[in-house]
């Protein structure tokens, strides 16, 4: 199996990938759980030892462990002692050797190179199944084009008891409005996740900086306020991240560091400074970080006034949906297929003759017809002049 398990923020692909690894732990095999931060794995970690039966041993590979406890998983997993392993990329060092590794599964998947997947999955052999999770919603043509080598499955719906989360719009000139909401948040015992563009103030940029802001609400909020960006070290990181988990700040001002999944059940509002810089998609990931509890949950769209009409677009498409593969649709009508997952930077080619926002129904029609070519087993010689055209289409693009 070589599948991608594609679903909203909050759907459950945490809970499919343990109950389909009870299966393969209960077949004889182990398995790998790769997350791109150490407090995800822990995380991670946590549930499946509330999970799982107490005779299945889990352990957890991590940078903070001692010396001798590496050296023993490290023993364990080679003589099949431990049935699954959590962690980061140390999970694929060299000197990590599975007696019979069956099941890979990496979490946020995007968050890690080719090559890095492919260490992990080399360490299984070919008869390894692998499951890829992202909690990106792709577009079902785009999906059909970027992932056409791997089966996808989906999770289009949340929890029941999961609410949605309201999303409202703020001026930043009405910031006082926003501080007495945060301050009637606090004193009823909620966190919040406060969002900046940038880590300090630049010449080039009239965006909102995580440092300033930091102080800003500091002096408003003494002892009670955080600050998270990536140019600290990450184990500071994750200090400050487990002191928020246990309720030790109110408030963590930070980067869209915070964008990767992590569960935050008492965070209840997310503030988003200059959201008219940011995609669709990644407004909506980052407002996915709240609403995982059972309160009522809320998102605060700030920005400057003169919006130009994509950014009005975006915010009102927020504020009126929480759904991601809807979300992902418009955004890619917006800004075009190549910058919903940042293909431009993985190497991912540009269509020759048809996109997926103006001929989806094209792609749908093209998938049945490869099915029906594969099914009926026939010979595809026939198609030759097609793949001529194909290669002629770059010449076409070039003369339009």
């Amino acid at each position: 199996m070589f599948r991608l398990l594609q679903g909203d923020v909050g759907s459950g692909k945490t809970i499919v990938a343990l109950i389909s690894s009870l299966n393969v732990i209960n077949s004889g095999f182990q398995v790998a759980l790769m997350a791109p931060t150490e407090i995800l794995a822990r995380q991670h970690y946590s549930l499946a030892k509330k999970l799982f039966p107490k005779n299945i041993k889990i352990e957890l590979l991590s940078s903070k462990s001692e010396n001798s406890e590496k050296k023993r998983i490290v023993k364990d997993l080679e003589t099949n002692s431990i049935q699954m392993v959590f962690g980061t990329h140390a999970i694929f060092q060299k000197k990590i050797i599975f007696a019979n590794l069956g099941y890979i599964i990496i979490d946020e998947q995007h968050k890690f190179g080719v090559r890095q997947r492919k260490l992990l999955s080399d360490k299984g052999g070919d008869n390894c199944d692998v499951l890829l999770m992202s909690a990106t919603p792709i577009p079902r043509t785009l999906t059909m084009s970027v992932y056409g080598d791997m089966d996808v499955s989906i999770i289009k719906e949340k929890p029941s008891n999961r609410k949605e989360v309201k999303t409202y719009s703020k001026l930043e000139s009405k910031i006082d409005d926003v501080i007495n909401f945060v301050k009637k948040e606090i004193k009823e015992g909620n966190q919040i996740f406060w969002v900046c563009p940038l880590i300090e103030e630049s010449k080039k940029l009239d965006h909102q900086s995580s440092v300033t802001k930091y102080k800003f609400l500091n002096e408003i909020f003494p002892n009670k306020v955080a600050l998270l960006h990536g140019k600290i070290e990450n184990e500071e990181k994750e200090e400050i991240l487990n002191k928020f988990l246990n309720k030790k700040y109110s408030i963590l001002v930070s980067t869209t560091i915070i964008e990767v999944g992590i569960d935050f059940p008492n965070a209840n509002v997310i503030i988003i400074e200059n959201a008219n810089k940011f995609g669709l998609s990644q407004l909506h990931q980052l407002r996915g970080r709240v609403g995982r509890g059972d309160k009522d949950s809320t998102c605060i769209l700030m920005f400057k006034s003169n919006l130009s009409e994509n950014a009005k677009k975006r915010i009102n498409i927020l504020k009126e949906s929480n759904d991601g593969f809807y979300i992902s649709e418009e955004d890619m009508k917006i800004r075009g297929f190549g910058d919903i997952l940042g293909f431009k930077q993985s190497g991912i080619k540009n269509f020759r003759l048809a996109d997926p926002v103006q001929n989806s129904d094209l792609f749908l029609l093209a998938e049945k017809e490869i099915r029906r070519i594969e099914m009926n087993n026939e010979d595809i010689s026939k198609y030759k002049p097609l793949i001529k055209l194909y290669d002629r289409a770059d010449i076409i693009n070039d003369i339009a």
